[in-house]
């Protein structure tokens, strides 16, 4: 996808808003609402051909709906279905479509898009014609891809459209140099590389951070349902989505410079989203330190672990393997000796066995480059385990 800053008009952003998008989420709902129904022992739910159908004769009987765009309301339907399918695949399942609500779910989608529907202003600006709505202005920051055929169009939280071209990016090609890149992912350090290099996610400033915790205790106050809430929210969003962009940008960058880089790309297999849930517990069973795991989930989330290997992947395809995590951040990347106390600390690692020392995220980026996770005793690289006399056999083998 290749994005871009749409700048409409507030005619145009009241059209779109109200019509396409409002009807858009209508027909969503409508779809999401005749699956929830199904259960075992019912009729199953209508396919995309039924639910269009559906849709001509409640077009024929709405006003209202039948002003609006048919492309716009069967792409909704379309949508849907592929949303379904993924909920489906065995493979790797998603989440099941759940409902839409104004504010936040907001977007449509056309497709038939010919050459003469998207034209160039100026060096920085282009115009796309929607339908029922005429030409609406974007910010063209690159050129578009060729042979484009339908474009989504989005509003988030903060009030920002944006025009999304469907092109599938061609893959970044590999160096051809043969080297193995190991990355490890931590919170201090949001990636560290095999090479000693260390990248840190942006995020908000001190100052920025300050004004964002006002903000959230303003919107805390304000009353339901008033205008003020409404512009402190709108506030909020536009704190939160500078944060995603800044985060969005760096793992955009980061990843194109490590898939440019190295041919083999390892990272760790963590299971981002059982490692992200939360520990609030049962009335009956609650949990324990629930506010400690709360901000560490808030942490791993910020610093976009998921986002960077989906992202390599996509750029570099066949070129990015998943090492098992067991050990890595306790095995020694010089002679192999596995000991939870080398581990001296969150930022240094000194192996207990043959001494050496260095930043423990670069130390566990060593051994997922070369592969080197264990799910028991730990052992040399070319001999065998050295956890029971680390130093007699570190010694025997020229491990040292």
């Amino acid at each position: 996808m290749s994005r871009y800053r749409v700048v409409p008009t507030p005619a145009q952003e009241e059209a779109m808003l109200r019509n396409h998008c409002a009807q858009t989420r209508y027909v969503w709902n409508l779809a999401v609402e005749q699956h929830a129904h199904w259960h075992p022992g019912r009729k199953s739910a209508p396919g995309y051909l039924e639910q269009c159908r559906q849709l001509t004769a409640a077009r024929a009987e709405h006003d209202w709906l039948r002003a609006g765009s048919q492309m716009v309301q069967q792409q909704a339907l379309r949508d849907f279905t592929q949303a379904m399918k993924a909920f489906f695949d065995p493979a790797n399942p998603a989440r099941r479509p759940s409902w839409r609500k104004a504010g936040q779910n907001e977007g449509f989608r056309i497709v038939a898009v010919g050459s003469r529907d998207v034209r160039r202003l100026s060096r920085h600006n282009g115009e796309v014609r929607i339908p029922k709505v005429g030409w609406v202005r974007f910010r063209w920051s690159r050129a578009i891809p060729a042979g484009v055929k339908s474009y989504r169009v989005t509003r988030d939280r903060a009030g920002r459209w944006h025009i999304a071209f469907a092109a599938i990016a061609a893959p970044l090609p590999a160096p051809g140099n043969g080297q193995v890149a190991g990355i490890d992912r931590g919170i201090a350090v949001s990636a560290a590389l095999s090479t000693g290099e260390m990248l840190h996610v942006p995020s908000l400033t001190a100052r920025e951070r300050a004004r964002r915790q006002r903000l959230e205790r303003k919107l805390a106050r304000a009353r339901r349902g008033s205008n003020r809430r409404g512009k402190v929210r709108l506030a909020v969003a536009r704190m939160r989505a500078r944060e995603t962009d800044r985060r969005k940008d760096w793992t955009e960058k980061a990843s194109t410079d490590i898939a440019r880089r190295f041919d083999l790309i390892r990272v760790e297999d963590l299971q981002i989203s059982k490692m992200t849930r939360s520990a609030k517990g049962t009335a009956a069973n609650p949990g324990r330190n629930v506010r400690a795991k709360s901000s560490l989930n808030r942490e791993i989330l910020r610093s976009g672990w998921g986002l960077l290997v989906r992202r390599l992947e996509q750029k570099a395809p066949g070129r990015v393997e998943k090492i098992t995590a067991a050990f890595t951040s306790q095995r020694c990347s010089a002679c192999g000796q596995v000991d939870p106390k080398s581990r001296e600390s969150q930022a240094r690692f000194l192996c207990t066995a043959c001494g050496y020392a260095g930043n423990a995220d670069v130390n566990a980026a060593r051994n997922i480059a070369a592969g080197l996770a264990v799910t028991a005793r730990g052992g040399c690289r070319d001999a065998g385990p050295v956890n029971r006399e680390p130093h007699l056999l570190a010694s025997l083998t020229g491990c040292e």
